[in-house]
């Protein structure tokens, strides 16, 4: 199986609420790729479903090494800290987050307006 049919089984399995396999699934297309930004993003939520919130902040920490221009990944992280009651990570994270989205309106802003 490759590093995708491992993440859509994954997906598959979230969507049932089976973390515990969906978690292993993930884990596996990780250990074809250990860089693969999708399958870190669902790791990081199949924890924090399943309230393993350190090793969602961990595996979402890496998300961002990986993937240092996705703000979701951003997002996700705050929401992580602010349930761990990590309120000044939260907010350094999420500031970084907006950072991001407005960097990306103001690229489409300018490309749109080179459209024109």
């Amino acid at each position: 199986m490759t590093k995708e049919d491992h993440y859509n089984r994954g997906m598959e399995l979230y969507a049932e609420d089976k973390m515990g396999e969906a978690i292993e699934a993930y884990q596996k297309a990780l250990e074809e790729d250990s860089n693969y930004p999708d399958a870190l993003h669902a790791l990081a939520m199949a924890y924090a479903s399943s309230d393993r919130l350190d090793e969602a902040i961990e595996v979402g920490m890496k998300l961002i090494e990986v993937s240092p221009e996705d703000e979701l990944a951003y997002t996700s992280l705050s929401i992580f800290y602010q349930r761990k009651g990590m309120i000044a990570e939260a907010e350094s994270i999420g500031a970084k987050a907006r950072t991001l989205g407005w960097k990306r309106q103001l690229q489409e802003k300018k490309e749109e307006e080179k459209k024109d």
